[in-house]
């Protein structure tokens, strides 16, 4: 039996549970692929209560963390967040995750639900010259996110919040069924959405997080919501060409590699990592990230070897059908001759060599004046792989 989120009872009564990162949780609902077509074309809800979440505070907490993220705290004004990694002396990548400055000095740490203890002590261990005070929250706050074009229509009705003074990466203090909340502005599909942070919702005493859920899911009927689980999330997150943890990024990887450099600062005094990212960056990397649609049938899965011709190039680290495009998409890291735009590749699925071509991330992008949103989540789907397909060939 794994940890459960606050929803659990929910998950068990209409979800397909399966072990992530040492939770119980819905890996579908009614279906991957109906799951991912909701939030694409109304709203969709998730429970991401696994994820790490930290409060860090004090007069030097703003320092502390610019010392150990990447992006530039400093620049945040109140009630602003963005994304950023946890690199280590190397330069390669702890993890990745979103930082919200809630007060002058009181920040919001977000991360990754595998890497919650790692996370933690390394922050720890990183703070010991520092005065800032650091608090987990994860197990005593709610987190949901709500994606969609319609997430704003949902989101309006059940808190009566301006929505137009949240922008991306934006953060708001709401209620929701009567509950104390914080609402940000980013998400993990390519589309508008929102998470809902739910104060007093600890895992002992659920009871304001099932009456928050309850209500999102009751008021979003007239906006088409759908609950959706892990799987969904992850083919709508590739999609959206977005990093999953344990996959496509991990402590052997750099962000030059990972092609994040645009949430590294190398213009600050310093930060943990830096002279090895500048060193790569100088040098440049021998391989990066590179995404690709498959020109014939087949599906790429993790770990299939990318080819130019015979020679191999590369290796598969995320892929999947995408219900969106119709075709089967992915991502993998290659010599950087081979990442351009068009350039002609080879993907070995089943010992069948299937053809592919790279092209420009994201492979989805909402084309409308909607805000279009960059987030990290979790580790890889080793785990659980293997408990659904969408092979058809």
């Amino acid at each position: 039996m794994g940890k459960k989120t606050q929803v659990y009872d929910y998950h068990k009564t209409h979800g397909n549970i399966v072990d992530y990162a040492g939770y119980d949780l819905p890996v579908w609902f009614e279906g991957i692929i109906p799951e991912c077509k909701a939030v694409r074309t109304h709203v969709g809800i998730f429970d991401v209560s696994h994820m790490g979440r930290v409060l860090v505070e004090g007069k030097d907490a703003e320092n502390f963390l610019d010392k150990v993220t990447t992006n530039d705290v400093s620049s945040l004004a109140v009630g602003r967040g963005q994304y950023s990694l946890l690199c280590n002396p190397g330069g390669r990548i702890i993890d990745d995750l979103t930082v919200f400055r809630l007060g002058s000095s009181k920040f919001l740490v977000v991360y990754n639900a595998g890497n919650r203890e790692k996370d933690w002590n390394w922050l720890e261990k990183n703070r010991e010259s520092s005065t800032a005070k650091m608090v987990d929250v994860s197990d005593d706050v709610a987190m949901f996110a709500v994606q969609g074009p319609r997430a704003g229509n949902l989101l309006r009705k059940v808190s009566h919040a301006r929505l137009d003074e949240v922008d991306r990466y934006g953060t708001k203090d709401v209620k929701v069924a009567g509950q104390s909340c914080l609402l940000t502005r980013s998400g993990y599909t390519g589309e508008d959405g929102f998470e809902i942070y739910v104060w007093n919702a600890s895992i002992k005493s659920p009871a304001n997080a099932l009456k928050v859920w309850n209500q999102l899911l009751a008021d979003g009927g007239e906006f088409g919501i759908r609950p959706v689980g892990l799987g969904g999330r992850d083919v709508l997150r590739l999609e959206a060409g977005m990093c999953l943890y344990g996959n496509d990024i991990d402590e052997k990887t750099s962000p030059v590699e990972a092609r994040l450099s645009w949430v590294v600062r190398l213009e600050k005094k310093e930060f943990v990592g830096k002279d090895a990212i500048q060193v790569l960056r100088d040098k440049g990397p021998s391989r990066v990230r590179a995404g690709f649609k498959m020109q014939a049938r087949g599906i790429p899965r993790q770990g299939h070897a990318i080819l130019f011709d015979t020679e191999p190039i590369g290796k598969v680290t995320s892929g999947s059908f995408s219900p969106t495009l119709g075709v089967g998409i992915g991502m993998g890291y290659v010599k950087p001759t081979f990442a351009k735009p068009n350039e002609k590749i080879i993907v070995r699925i089943r010992d069948k060599d299937v053809s592919a071509k790279v092209v420009k991330l994201p492979f989805y992008q909402r084309k409308s004046n909607d805000h279009v949103v960059v987030f990290g989540e979790e580790m890889g789907f080793k785990d659980f792989r293997s408990k659904y397909s969408f092979e058809t060939s």
